[in-house]
């Protein structure tokens, strides 16, 4: 049986990517912050591993994972999701402490978790594993007022990138899922109106967050001879294509 942990698995897309692969006969280890979000995702499922952590903490990043290997024997895959965002602000008039917040979620929660999966992948037997990063279409191309948000999502894209290279004596792959406008709590404002790069407001098109699920289970199925680099999941019709 195939082992995977989710982080933010607690809710919007973490919550719905477990779901799949639990539902896909996976074991999967949910992990996040609070304890009770991760038992509702779990639904009673005996595959399932709650694992309350915070990924910007490295002593309970690292004990998180050390509870997985141990539970399971191997660590196949990690799902790095956990994220956060900010309102659409311009740079002058972000607070420092916003600023550092997201990058902390963003850049140092995925390096850690980044950090303990390879560990555990190039010192298990057998040897290997994968690493899926979420992204995002601002890893591309930036919203208005979005520079904390897009700064961090390029820096997920450049831990991709050194760890597909990285990971190649491991047997370990690396690849990233860029998603547009999945519709979660977080991305509910897209149904309302958001600002466009011409000055105004519109509402966008948004897709079932049950498309992204489905698409993290095939990469992370592939054999290991085989990577997805970068996947880019969206609604059809949001304004991506022509941004920027």
């Amino acid at each position: 049986m195939q082992s995977i942990i989710i982080t933010g698995a607690g809710s919007g897309i973490g919550r719905a990517t477990a779901t799949a692969f639990l539902d896909a006969g996976w074991r999967v280890g949910l992990l996040g912050r609070r304890e009770a979000p991760l038992q509702e995702t779990a639904n009673a499922n005996p595959n399932a591993l709650i694992l309350p952590a915070d990924v910007t903490n490295p002593t309970q990043v690292d004990a998180a994972f050390a509870t997985a290997a141990t539970q399971w024997g191997h660590i196949d895959a990690l799902f790095n999701n956990a994220g956060a965002s900010l309102p659409s602000t311009l740079i002058d008039e972000i607070n420092v402490d916003d600023w550092l917040h997201l990058s902390n979620v963003n850049i140092t929660g995925m390096f850690l978790c980044a950090r303990a999966a390879f560990r555990h992948m190039r010192t298990q037997t057998p040897m290997g594993g994968r690493i899926i990063n979420n992204g995002s279409i601002s890893a591309h191309v930036p919203r208005p007022g979005s520079a904390p948000y897009t700064m961090s999502k390029h820096a997920v894209t450049g831990l991709t990138r050194t760890l597909s290279l990285d990971g190649r004596p491991f047997n370990i792959a690396c690849g990233q899922i860029d998603i547009g406008n999945a519709l979660t709590d977080m991305a509910v404002a897209m149904t309302k109106g958001v600002p466009q790069a011409n000055g105004t407001n519109a509402v966008e098109p948004v897709m079932d967050v049950k498309h992204i699920a489905t698409s993290i289970l095939h990469m992370a199925g592939l054999p290991l001879d085989t990577n997805v680099q970068f996947m880019t999941v969206m609604a059809s019709a949001m304004p991506f294509i022509g941004r920027g």
